[in-house]
């Protein structure tokens, strides 16, 4: 019983690479990618919101797939390219579905907004034009009890350049 106890709080020393630089750093074998990310690294703009996987407030890029932080154990990423919501703008000059967000209303509170963020730009990295079906699919992880969804669908839309910006019916 004594040595699984000490085997659990052993450090383990593991190389994330975050938004294209590596971070060597010592954590214990349970510690979730989204604290790892927050609290070691300092990039607070992942939220954690159910820690349970439930609401998506902190998906993060991972070898370019959204995956939930709050239910990623950070040794599973060692050696994998993690992106962040930090990373999206170029400098001071935000991406384009950043702006869309802005433009549409899609940022009320601004708490799901990193993760909206985060599958949205996975969503258009592998589809450039996707369809009303296809924006539902790719945020149905995503939860927010402020926008109702529609100016966050309108965002989608404007960012890839599509016509017919209306209500869209979650």
């Amino acid at each position: 019983m004594i040595e699984a106890v000490k085997s659990r709080s052993r450090k383990r020393l593991i190389t994330l690479t975050v938004n294209g630089e590596e971070h060597e750093i010592a954590i214990r074998p349970n510690a979730m990618l989204v604290d790892v990310v927050r609290d070691q690294i300092g990039l607070t703009g992942t939220k954690s919101g159910c820690s349970s996987g439930s609401c998506g407030a902190c998906t993060l890029l991972i070898d370019g797939r959204p995956m939930l932080a709050c239910s990623t154990l950070a040794v599973e990423c060692d050696g994998k390219a993690i992106r962040t919501v930090e990373d999206l703008a170029d400098g001071e000059r935000l991406s384009p579905i950043q702006e869309a967000f802005l433009d549409q209303g899609a940022v009320q509170c601004g708490f799901c907004t990193p993760g909206m963020l985060m599958s949205v730009t996975a969503l258009i990295a592998s589809n450039p034009k996707p369809s009303h079906q296809e924006i539902k699919k790719a945020l149905e992880g995503n939860l927010c009890r402020c926008t109702g969804y529609n100016a966050i669908f309108n965002a989608v839309l404007q960012a890839t350049g599509q016509d017919g910006i209306k209500p869209i019916m979650f």
